[in-house]
């Protein structure tokens, strides 16, 4: 597969996951008495990692997130000399989405991007007040957990 093809993949699979993740986040999380709430979000961030999965999967490897295009480096199973090119179609097309969700966002009369625009953190910006060490430890526990089911499910040894 050249190259192109393999950021093309990339730059849709992530431009899908962040549309419809972080969408989900911003359009139906919270809206009174319908509201996905968080597991409708985590079911909705899964789901788009899946159907880019099944889309772009043999394609691209679908990475679609720099954590995970530098551990399948790191572990052997993909070119150091590609990580840069893939983080930069995967950022593009993470920038791209938000594009697109800030502007069907925007077409809410009460839309004010100061306010938010689904951002979290640490402290007075998490959900629940989480210092930044949690949010780290958080992040990357998380991470390298993701990063060993994939590794594990995308082994030669794994069933088929």
């Amino acid at each position: 597969m050249d190259m192109s093809r393999k950021l093309g993949a990339e730059f849709i699979g992530t431009f899908w996951l962040v549309l419809g993740g972080c969408g989900s986040a911003v359009l139906a999380a919270s809206v009174p008495g319908l509201g996905i709430g968080y597991a409708g979000v985590a079911l909705a961030f899964g789901l788009t990692v899946v159907t880019g999965a099944y889309a772009f999967g043999h394609i691209s490897g679908a990475h679609f997130n720099p954590a995970v295009t530098l551990g399948v480096a790191v572990a052997g199973r993909f070119p150091a000399r590609d990580i840069l090119p893939y983080w930069v179609a995967q950022v593009a097309g993470g920038i791209a989405a938000a594009a697109v969700l800030y502007a069907i966002a925007s077409g809410n009369t009460g839309f004010d991007a100061t306010a938010g625009f689904a951002s979290n953190g640490y402290g007075e910006h998490s959900p629940q007040g989480y210092s930044l060490l949690s949010g780290l430890i958080c992040e990357v526990v998380m991470t390298a957990m993701f990063l060993l089911v994939i590794l594990g499910a995308t082994s030669g040894r794994a069933p088929v």
